[in-house]
C-alpha cells in the first residue's frame, strides 16, 4: 500500500484488521493491575496505552512505510509534515475512563491524506461497537450502515459537550436535551455519527488523535465536524491541537454554526 498511491478502501481494510487486534489487546489488560502515571499537568497514560500504540505502529507502518505517523503516546516525528499520508492514532481514548474501570474507552486510528481522513476506525471493544468509515463510501457500526439525525431545529436537540458551552447556547436558542458527556471525546462525536446523539461540543484543547478517525465518521454518515466558523479541521499541521468544535447532521449543523459565529460561545 504505497503512501503516495493509497485506495482508501484498501487502507481502511487493513486499518480495521490492526485496529480490531489493538483493541482486543486493550480488553485483555482491561481490568487488570497495571502501573499508570500522569504526563504533563493531568493526561493518564497505563501500560495499555503503551502497549496499543506499540502494535498500531508497528502493524500500520509495515503497510505503508512512507507514511508518516502522529500519535498520542509517540514522541512527535516533524518528518511526518513531508508526507501526504499519515497515521493519526490514540490507542486508548478515554484513558481516564480505562483506568477506573468504565467501558467507554475506544481504539481510534485512520490514515490522513493532505489533511484530511480518507479511512478510520474506531473500535470501543468493552461495548462491542466497531465504527468504520471510507471516503466517499459511508460509514458503519458493525456492519450496518449508520447516518447523523436530520433537521435545523435546535429546540430540544440532543447535545453533549462541556455544561458551560451547552448551558450558553441553550440561554441564546432554545431548550436543549442534555444528553451523557462520553469520557472518551472519539465516542461522543461517533454518537453523532450514528446518530443517537444530534450534536455534539468539543472543548478548545482536543488534538488530531482525538479527532481524526471520528471526523470521518461523522462526515460518511451525512455530518459534519467543523469549527464555530464553519471551517473544517485540517489535519497534520505543525501543532496538532485545535480550538472548540461543533459536530451535527449537516442541515443542523448549518444551523448552528449561524449562531455560533458571532463567538458567544468560544470562550465558555
Amino acid at each position: 500500500m504505497p503512501a503516495t498511491e493509497v485506495e482508501p478502501a484498501h487502507a481502511a481494510e487493513h486499518l480495521a484488521r490492526s485496529v480490531r487486534d489493538a483493541g482486543a489487546l486493550a480488553l485483555k489488560m482491561f481490568g487488570t493491575a497495571m502501573k499508570n502515571w500522569t504526563k504533563g499537568a493531568s493526561s493518564p497514560v497505563c501500560d495499555a496505552d503503551i502497549a496499543v500504540d506499540a502494535l498500531l505502529r508497528e502493524r500500520l507502518c509495515a503497510a505503508a512505510p512512507a507514511a508518516g505517523w502522529l500519535s498520542e503516546e509517540t514522541a512527535d516525528d516533524p518528518a511526518r509534515l513531508d508526507a501526504r499520508c499519515v497515521w493519526i492514532v490514540d490507542p486508548i481514548d478515554g484513558t481516564r475512563a480505562y483506568i477506573a474501570g468504565l467501558r467507554e474507552w475506544a481504539v481510534s486510528a485512520a490514515l490522513v491524506e493532505n489533511g484530511r481522513p480518507i479511512a478510520a476506525c474506531l473500535y470501543a471493544p468493552a461495548l462491542e461497537e466497531f465504527f468504520m468509515a471510507i471516503a466517499g463510501a459511508g460509514a458503519t457500526l458493525n456492519n450496518a450502515a449508520i447516518a447523523a439525525s436530520k433537521g435545523t431545529e435546535l429546540a430540544n436537540t440532543r447535545m453533549a459537550g462541556p455544561k458551560p458551552m451547552i448551558e450558553r447556547l441553550a440561554a441564546v436558542a432554545a431548550p436543549i436535551t442534555v444528553m451523557p458527556r462520553i469520557p472518551s471525546l472519539a465516542l461522543r462525536l461517533a454518537r453523532v455519527a450514528q446518530g443517537t446523539y444530534d450534536a455534539a461540543f468539543a472543548g478548545g484543547n482536543s488534538h488530531d488523535w482525538d479527532l481524526a478517525a471520528a471526523d470521518l465518521l461523522v462526515h460518511e454518515a451525512g455530518g459534519a465536524l467543523t469549527t464555530f466558523g464553519g471551517e473544517p479541521v485540517i489535519y497534520n499541521r505543525p501543532e496538532p491541537r485545535h480550538g472548540t468544535l461543533v459536530a451535527a447532521g449537516r442541515d443542523r449543523h448549518r444551523s448552528l454554526v449561524e449562531l455560533l459565529r458571532d463567538g458567544r460561545l468560544v470562550n465558555s
